[in-house]
């Protein structure tokens, strides 16, 4: 029996306290702590022999180098952070085009059935899912019925034709249907539409079928 995923034909006040701030790390010296040695080295340096003014220079020069390098580190961490974002919202742009899982296997129990969603890119007139071994041979069909373009949900029983239940294993599905002009249209399992787009806790997550799945599970979109 097939079930439209969208909805469509059915064929079958208070502030969360926060952690206090975590003590500086006094083992590391910066800009300012330089900066403090320096003047305080000046400040005590024997007035019969001062420091060298060459000494100074180099000094000062590495605590321009310092605060370059520490101003360097900050703009790319902020930099890494405004990307990590664009990337993030750009997935938007892939509504509405399909998105590849990448395989078109489900796992079967023995002696249980095994619910699955197949894309029809257009009109359904007459068509036959077919579940195969890894040999390619067929295992068991069922029947798409008469239904405009969308996501399907099918279940498939797991026995064959003769009735006998099939073993559990790894089961390509695939279809073939008849579109409204009389021909012939292929798809599988694995390629779905995207419909949104969710973000939740730093990651990106897009609704395929009636699932939502890591964008990092996409192989591809087109």
């Amino acid at each position: 029996m097939a079930i439209n995923a969208y909805g469509r034909n059915i064929a079958t006040n208070g502030t969360i306290p926060t952690a206090s701030t975590a003590a500086k790390d006094k083992t590391a010296l910066g800009k300012d702590d330089f900066m403090k040695l320096l003047l305080v080295q000046l400040q005590y340096q024997d007035p019969t022999s001062p420091m060298d003014a060459e000494k100074i220079l180099t000094q000062t020069s590495q605590l321009a180098s310092l605060e370059s390098s520490n101003n360097t580190k900050d703009a790319l961490t902020k930099l890494t952070d405004a990307m990590g974002s664009t990337n993030q919202f750009s997935t938007i742009a892939a509504i509405g085009k399909t998105a590849d899982l990448g395989s078109d296997a489900i796992t079967h129990e023995k002696g249980s059935s095994s619910t699955f969603e197949v894309y029809f890119p257009k009109d359904v007139e007459q068509g036959t899912i077919s579940i195969k071994d890894k040999s390619g041979a067929t295992v068991g069909t069922l029947d798409v019925g008469t239904n405009p373009s969308g996501v399907y949900q099918f279940t498939w029983d797991g026995l064959n034709a003769s009735g006998t239940e099939i073993d559990s294993g790894i089961y390509s599905v695939t279809a073939s249907y008849k579109d409204k002009n009389a021909e012939t249209q292929e798809t599988r399992l694995g390629a779905y539409p995207i419909e949104s787009v969710r973000f939740d806790q730093g990651k990106t997550l897009v609704k395929v079928g009636s699932s939502y799945v890591p964008l990092e599970n996409i192989k591809e979109v087109y």
